[in-house]
């Protein structure tokens, strides 16, 4: 989406489905770090049926959006990413997993944290935005 078909309803959508999105990671507890560091050592189960849960119905949209509906609800066309491996994508999901893993930090419940009061997970923003930096200073076109 750029500025030039960006519309108010597409906007409030927008606003929405991540109010909606951040509220769901709150009331999983996946913006609290203690929580998802216990999950990925299997002591936590809950989060695992919040994970496959959205893996899921993502999937289903994904797939069946474009079956059932002509074009999106608010206009354009609906898009493919094609996806390949090659080093740079497994480097980076390794890259990825590891800061995941030490920090219980992702990026989309860092963001929900940070609404929830949890100002300790600027340290883990502040390294994705370095990633990030990083990434763009190194990427080849």
């Amino acid at each position: 989406m750029n500025a030039r078909t960006l519309t108010l309803p597409k906007a409030l959508v927008t606003l929405l489905a991540g109010g909606l999105f951040g509220f769901g990671l709150s009331l999983a507890t996946m913006v609290q770090p203690e929580v998802v560091i216990g999950f990925l050592q299997f002591k936590d189960w809950g989060l695992m049926l919040v994970m496959g849960g959205a893996a899921g119905l993502a999937m289903l949209a994904y797939k069946g959006f474009p079956r059932w509906f002509a074009r999106p609800l608010l206009g354009g066309q609906f898009l493919t990413q094609p996806a390949s491996w090659n080093r740079q994508t497994v480097i980076g999901s390794a890259i990825f997993g590891v800061g995941w893993g030490l920090s219980g930090v992702c990026p989309g419940p860092a963001l929900a944290a940070l609404g929830t009061g949890n100002t300790e997970v600027i340290w883990a923003l502040a390294g994705v935005m370095l990633g990030g930096l990083a990434h763009g200073l190194t990427a080849r076109d």
